[in-house]
């Protein structure tokens, strides 16, 4: 069985909130644009695109992925910030979309997996309301003669790699008290149609 977080180990909160006036890693701006004729306005932000990686483990049968706390989501939901996601990460760097992604693999699941052994499966916009932001995602296969060290991530990051059987995925994909994002769940319908079925 997956499994589930529990806060009794751990205390989350958000001790206070204020309004950035120059970010790293996103910046705010009004669009003013016409449609229909009509001059229109929309706050937006503007952040990096990204990549994320749909693994599956084959010796044990599950999906790979990550498990962390998301400061948006407690802010929204101060009992539980902790998220069930695909490995991912924004691209900030000079490099090909599979190499980054590659590198977030190893970074943060601890796989080394050859850049040639990841298959895209589609690229889409994600967070269309506020940023627009532009994600492509990619499918690859592990074993436990890829691992090279426990993942986790950088420094500033607490990763938590986890492992979710296949037979338990589609439970999984709609039990709510494991808060996921909707790529885990596209990525698994994914899988579903064209990898595996149960």
């Amino acid at each position: 069985m997956f499994v589930t977080f529990t806060m009794e180990s751990f205390v989350y909160k958000i001790d206070s909130i204020q309004t950035l006036k120059e970010p790293s890693f996103v910046k705010p701006i009004l669009i003013n644009y016409s449609a229909k004729g009509i001059n229109r306005k929309w706050e937006a932000v503007v952040t990096h695109d990204s990549v994320a990686v749909l693994l599956w483990h084959r010796d044990r049968d599950a999906f790979v992925l990550v498990k962390q706390l998301r400061a948006t989501v407690l802010n929204k939901n101060p009992d539980n910030g902790i998220m069930y996601e695909l490995c991912a990460g924004i691209v900030d760097k000079n490099k090909s979309l599979v190499e980054i992604a590659r590198e977030e693999v190893l970074e943060e699941c601890g796989y080394d997996i050859p850049a040639e052994s990841l298959t895209k499966i589609s690229s889409f916009y994600t967070s269309v309301g506020i940023s627009g932001t532009f994600q492509t995602l990619y499918y690859a296969l592990c074993d436990d003669s890829m691992k090279v060290n426990e993942g986790g991530g950088l420094d500033e990051e607490d990763i938590e790699v986890v492992y979710v059987p296949t037979k338990e995925a589609k439970e999984f994909m709609f039990n709510e008290s494991c808060q996921k994002t909707t790529g885990v769940m596209m990525a698994f319908y994914w899988f579903f149609d064209n990898q595996h079925s149960l």
